[in-house]
């Protein structure tokens, strides 16, 4: 009877302690849920699916698994491994998250304790917007009626921002209102009745771009853009048909400086790098094409956004300095996605600092073969275009010029806090 019992009770402790491992979703998984999914996995956005109850997010237990274990999901697709390793903006899990997830699912994706389940996360009009409520919203005056079939279409469409003030912009987002299938990209600029229009700036001055899934460009204190008071908003849409006729619109966001206020670094946005003589052979892998460009003076890095259409499948930026003998990595999106246009935003202390005259070399790869399930058609040569079968190469990037002294002092306080660090 002694041993029996002796057994009881180590068969009681085992029980108990196999409860004490078992992941379940109130405890363990919702959480994760709300931080890194719900923004967009809930009713009305664009995710497939809704994660916020057990109920919802128990059929979808494999298929998270499959997700976060590939880092398909939360979209972000830079390279850990090399070049600049903090974004401000990373939505990544971390490796416990992810073993978190998995156990749930190998499991038995368990409900758990009710008791332990976190009060459901609230939404409002600020989660709407990556950058927060901006303090400026301009949308299309009405919808644009896309076909359910028909060659794509580029239009423009003008709308009055109503600022009465000039004021300095510190984030930009653009998101798609109505018909997300259907609008391809959206570039905008500003029109302003005091510009030159020399017949090479119909569109007015470049503000921001566009593309499935992209998040916000949001600017680092005391760099900013000037918006005149006046300024009409040119919205360029490149509209595409899914074979449903639908009614599409956008809205472009603004977060602004206080009024009066004006920043020290005037920040600008611009695509470097984009390849125009590709040629992409039928049926093949592994295609690279390169593209250069060189900073005329000084510069701050603030982000990378590569930007290449369905056969893209990697994108890497460096920075060639002046002389050649130093060639530095600074970011990488080695599973380029095309419904994920994102902006990587960096950490303000990992901000490449650039002397004049260094060369940004962007390297874009492409898969035009059977493997690539994103591939419309892999039987055809594939050449430069703004179609969204056609290819493009080269990534978005923000940056700000500085002043040789400004370079020199902020290359000498950064070396300083990093030997701080390591002491």
């Amino acid at each position: 009877m002694r041993i029996t019992g002796t057994f009881l009770i180590l068969g009681a402790a085992a029980v108990v302690a196999s409860a004490q491992a078992q992941v379940t979703f109130t405890k363990d998984v919702a959480p994760i849920l709300q931080q890194h999914c719900q923004s967009c996995h809930r009713p009305d956005t664009f995710a497939p699916m809704s994660l916020l109850t057990y109920e919802e997010a128990r059929p979808w237990a494999k298929s998270i698994k499959q997700k976060v274990v590939a880092r398909e999901m939360p979209p972000w697709y830079i390279d850990k491994n090399v070049g600049v390793h903090n974004f401000k903006n990373d939505v990544s899990l971390t490796d416990q998250e992810i073993a978190t997830l998995v156990k749930w699912a190998d499991g038995g994706a368990t409900k758990g304790n009710a008791a332990d389940m976190p009060p459901p996360r609230k939404f409002d009009d600020e989660d709407k917007w990556h950058m927060g409520q901006p303090d400026l919203i301009v949308q299309l005056p009405k919808d644009v009626l896309v076909p359910a079939a028909g060659a794509d279409r580029w239009i423009d469409v003008l709308a009055d921002s109503g600022l009465t003030e000039d004021r300095y912009i510190r984030g930009i987002e653009i998101r798609t209102l109505k018909g997300f299938r259907s609008v391809h990209h959206v570039t905008t600029s500003m029109k302003h009745e005091d510009d030159a229009d020399d017949g090479d700036n119909v569109q007015g001055t470049f503000l921001n771009e566009y593309a499935l899934g992209k998040n916000a460009d949001v600017f680092p204190e005391g760099a900013g853009r000037l918006i005149k008071a006046g300024t009409k908003i040119n919205f360029n849409l490149h509209l595409h048909s899914t074979g449903q006729e639908t009614p599409a619109n956008v809205a472009l966001g603004l977060s602004l400086y206080p009024k009066g206020y004006k920043p020290k670094y005037i920040e600008t946005t611009e695509k470097v790098g984009d390849p125009k003589d590709l040629d992409i052979p039928a049926n093949t892998d592994n295609v690279r094409f390169d593209g250069y460009q060189t900073l005329a003076k000084p510069a701050r890095l603030l982000s990378f956004q590569p930007h290449l259409h369905n056969r893209g499948k990697a994108s890497c930026m460096e920075a060639i300095y002046p002389g050649g003998h130093k060639v530095e990595t600074l970011s990488c999106v080695n599973k380029y996605q095309f419904a994920w246009h994102l902006v990587y935003l960096y950490d303000e202390d990992d901000q490449p600092l650039l002397p004049a005259g260094t060369i940004l070399h962007i390297s874009s790869w492409y898969d035009n073969s059977p493997g690539n399930k994103f591939n419309p058609d892999p039987d055809n040569l594939i050449t430069y275009g703004q179609r969204t079968i056609d290819e493009m190469g080269g990534a978005w990037i923000s940056y700000y010029y500085l002043s040789d002294d400004e370079y020199k002092q902020q290359v000498d306080a950064r070396k300083k806090k990093l030997s701080a660090k390591s002491e």
